[in-house]
């Protein structure tokens, strides 16, 4: 019987350029081409005009005396800023830090201290977060490495009280650059496709957030991949309602781009389903990036059917598991034909499976593809280690380019992660089929067994997306004394729907296995989240317990 793995093509040859000496490449070859949208900003940008300003801050950031491989922290919700430092530290050789926009002050003190940054760029407030106050609130005292502090301020905007922290505007630090700085250009010529780029904090549900640092050569290569099999070309725009900090926004999104000669297009700072179909229709999107919970949330606008979203034609979908409803949904009623699946992780720069446009449908929405190009993937059992057969579950593990350099200061836990031969193990269970369609079937920390049952909660998802009046549904193990766990599913109502839980109960009825159907049924309006759009089910399992009063007889 065939073992579960699969090795990708090994054409084209991956990129051993940086981010900044490739920019310029793709800068020389389309000058005047559009790079960039920011509609909430106002503001467009040509490759040229996007060159020349990343330039600038570039040099800006070596004049405030940060040298290469020195850490820089980016707070920030999506704008041409980020996209811009992003740019400007590859060419400067500086570590880009992407700091959660939800973090709050005792998160942002640790990520700011664990790797050292010198500097950190970000907005004064978004919505309720004021990002300067809780600065103010830490002081110099606790974040004593840090040097700089740049608010990214708009035309007018009135002067921020800098308490004891070193504060200075975005607009400011810009004007000490130029666009021609020779000591950029040196710096550039210095570092190698190999030097670590970029730090990304995993959002770990226990203990606290590991760095995962990446190099010019996994994100860049990642993100021409990713471009490549959403046959991504000079002619496409792509709509980015996701956040830039996350994998999604900044490498499946920018570098996506930038490696094809596409247009960014930023519909808002933040995710809002209206901005973004008017993004669409007013800039004639080609593409549309989104979690599951996005695009449900875009469907089910009451305004939907106003918006001319014919131009659309490829996207991904996402950062969490994708409903097979709401892919079939999204292909019909958003012209979204050659929308890909893409799955990873953060250690992985993320992407290491991903559909193509050409996909037969069926595959497209019930796996997350193929392995990429100079990967490896394989299926093993978790407890022996051992390649398991194709059609079999297991923990699904990575090799190749794609794996991070490490995490941040933390030689053991990357250890943990990354075995003697190079291969990182993910965490999540999945099976391979006998073309090598990889499909993600849960977390190995997310398995329930009810009774020795194991029960995998993806499946029940599933088939619940099915029922009429189900918008959306997330099903967890909840303790219990007599079978260890029990099945329990939050549930968001379709608008005007109100099913109850007997209707549900009877929907599963001679249609799955009766252990499989939800003891404890929840109707609820959202679920707990990350900022990119991750279900944080340990937060549902928590809350329900604490309202049922379970207590569990076995350890996790």
């Amino acid at each position: 019987m065939t073992d579960s793995y699969a090795r990708g093509a090994t054409e084209p040859a991956l990129i051993e350029h940086t981010i900044g000496d490739f920019f310029d490449a793709m800068v020389a070859k389309q000058p005047d081409a559009l790079a960039l949208v920011s509609r909430h900003e106002g503001v467009r940008r040509s490759y040229r005009e996007l060159q020349a300003e990343s330039n600038r801050l570039a040099s800006a950031l070596l004049k405030a005396g940060l040298k290469p491989g020195d850490r820089i922290g980016i707070w920030s919700h999506n704008n041409l800023a980020w996209v811009l430092m992003q740019i400007a530290t590859a060419k400067a050789g500086l570590i880009l830090v992407n700091i959660n926009p939800a973090y709050r002050t005792s998160e942002v003190e640790y990520a700011l201290n664990k790797v050292g940054c010198r500097a950190l760029v970000t907005m004064a407030r978004f919505k309720t977060s004021e990002y300067l106050a809780m600065l103010r609130e830490l002081g110099a005292a606790k974040l004593p490495q840090l040097k700089h502090i740049w608010w990214i301020d708009r035309e007018g905007d009135a002067d921020e009280a800098a308490g004891d922290i070193p504060l200075a505007r975005f607009s400011a630090l810009l004007q000490t650059g130029e666009a021609d700085d020779a000591a950029v250009a040196r710096v550039q010529q210095t570092l190698q496709a190999t030097d670590p780029i970029n730090i990304q904090f995993t959002s770990g549900t226990t203990g606290f957030p590991k760095g995962a640092t990446l190099t010019h050569r996994n994100i860049l290569n990642n993100g021409f991949f990713i471009g490549e099999c959403m046959k991504l070309g000079p002619e496409d725009r792509l709509c980015i309602p996701v956040p830039m900090y996350h994998c999604f926004g900044m490498v499946l999104g920018n570098l996506a781009c930038l490696t094809h000669g596409s247009a960014i297009v930023y519909p808002n700072d933040g995710f809002d389903p209206l901005l973004t179909l008017e993004a669409v229709e007013a800039e004639r999107c080609t593409g549309l990036h989104g979690v599951p919970t996005m695009f449900i949330a875009e469907l089910d606008h009451p305004r939907f059917a106003e918006f001319d979203l014919s131009s659309l034609r490829t996207g991904i979908m996402a950062g969490t598991a994708c409903p097979i409803e709401v892919m079939k949904r999204v292909v019909s009623q958003m012209h979204l034909s050659e929308i890909t699946i893409a799955y990873g992780m953060t250690e992985t720069s993320p992407v290491s499976c991903q559909s193509s446009t050409d996909t037969p449908l069926e595959r497209r929405v019930s796996t997350v593809g193929t392995v990429q190009p100079h990967l490896e993937v394989k299926i093993v059992d978790p407890e022996s280690g051992a390649t398991v057969p194709r059609g079999e579950r297991g923990e699904l593990c990575t090799r190749g380019y794609s794996v991070m350099h490490g995490y941040w200061g933390d030689e053991a836990k990357t250890r943990e992660a990354i075995d003697t031969e190079g291969w990182m193990h993910t965490g999540d269970l999945a099976t391979m089929d006998a073309e090598g369609y990889v499909n993600i079937v849960g977390r190995i920390k997310d398995m329930v067994i009810r009774g020795g049952e194991n029960i995998y909660p993806r499946e029940i998802e599933e088939f619940l997306y099915r029922h009429p009046k189900v918008q959306d549904v997330q099903v967890v193990g909840l303790p219990d004394r007599k079978y260890g766990e029990e099945l329990c599913a939050w549930i968001i109502p379709k608008p005007g729907q109100q099913p109850t839980e007997g209707e549900i109960r009877d929907f599963c009825k001679g249609q799955i296995a009766h252990y499989k159907v939800p003891k404890y049924i929840r109707f609820v309006t959202e679920f707990p989240m990350t900022v990119t759009g991750k279900i944080q089910k340990f937060k549902i399992r928590e809350q329900m317990s604490q309202d049922l009063g379970l207590v569990a007889d076995r350890t996790a």
